[in-house]
């Protein structure tokens, strides 16, 4: 389900603007319909929302955000070529020497 897009409309709530989201949105994730959080601005068109709630799966909320994080990444490098860097072998060196003696449960 974490695949499915929905549309959001904009929406005027009291005095100030917002957006409404679809009935579907909250049928399939009905423990976020009283869930608030805060909304970070990624770009002039993508807003990251994220909302607090023991509910979400953790795994899951990590993998979107890693995924938003290269989007942006990749937009920076398209926007940005000049700021661009050749991976060098001294730069895989110094990271390996970073790590080594770093261990990870599974």
């Amino acid at each position: 389900m974490a695949d499915k897009i929905y549309p959001i409309n904009p929406a005027k709530i009291g005095n100030q603007k917002g957006f409404r989201l679809p009935q579907s949105f909250f049928k399939d994730y009905p423990h976020l319909a009283n869930a608030s959080g805060y909304l970070q601005v990624l770009s002039d068109n993508t807003l990251l929302v994220k909302l607090d709630t023991d509910d979400i799966n953790n795994d899951e909320d990590e993998s979107v955000i890693l995924s938003l994080f290269l989007d942006f990444l990749m937009q920076d490098a398209i926007k940005n070529p000049d700021k661009l860097v050749m991976y060098t072998q001294e730069m895989s060196e110094e990271i390996d020497d970073l790590v080594a003696d770093v261990e990870i449960e599974e």
